[in-house]
C-alpha cells in the first residue's frame, strides 16, 4: 500500500506541475484555450491571473513532492495529508464554481491518494 500511495501522490504532483505549465507558460496557446474553454481574447486578458493560479498549483506539487522525499516517513505522510487535502478542497471548489470536470480530473486522484494513505 505504501507503493500505491506514493504512486498516487506522484500522479497528483505531476498533474499539478502540468497545470502550472499550462497556466503560467502556455495560457494563450490554442490547445490550452481549448482545454479551459476560453477565447483568445479572454486568455490574453487573464494571463496574469492564470499565471498566479499556476504558481499556486506549483506550490501544491512542491508540497506533494516534498512529502515523497522527506527522510522521515511519518512526517512525509503528514505533509502528504495536508497537501492532498488542499488539492481536494481546491477541486471541490473549482468543480462547483468553474468546471465540473475538475471534480474528476483533480478531485478523484487526490481522494484516491488520501484513501491509500489512510490504509497505511
Amino acid at each position: 500500500m505504501v507503493l500505491l500511495a506514493s504512486i498516487l501522490i506522484a500522479v497528483v504532483a505531476v498533474e499539478h506541475l502540468y497545470i502550472l505549465i499550462l497556466e503560467m507558460f502556455l495560457w494563450t496557446q490554442p490547445r490550452t484555450r481549448k482545454t479551459f474553454g476560453i477565447s483568445a481574447e479572454l486568455a490574453h486578458n487573464t494571463r496574469a491571473l492564470a499565471a498566479n493560479q499556476g504558481l499556486y498549483n506549483g506550490f501544491l506539487a512542491a508540497g506533494l513532492i516534498w512529502s515523497l522525499l522527506h527522510p522521515d516517513s511519518d512526517t512525509g505522510r503528514q505533509i502528504a495529508f495536508f497537501f492532498l487535502g488542499c488539492v481536494l478542497v481546491a477541486a471541490l471548489y473549482g468543480g462547483a464554481t468553474a468546471k465540473r470536470s475538475i471534480w474528476v480530473m483533480q478531485g478523484i486522484p487526490a481522494l484516491a491518494a488520501l484513501f491509500a494513505l489512510l490504509w497505511l
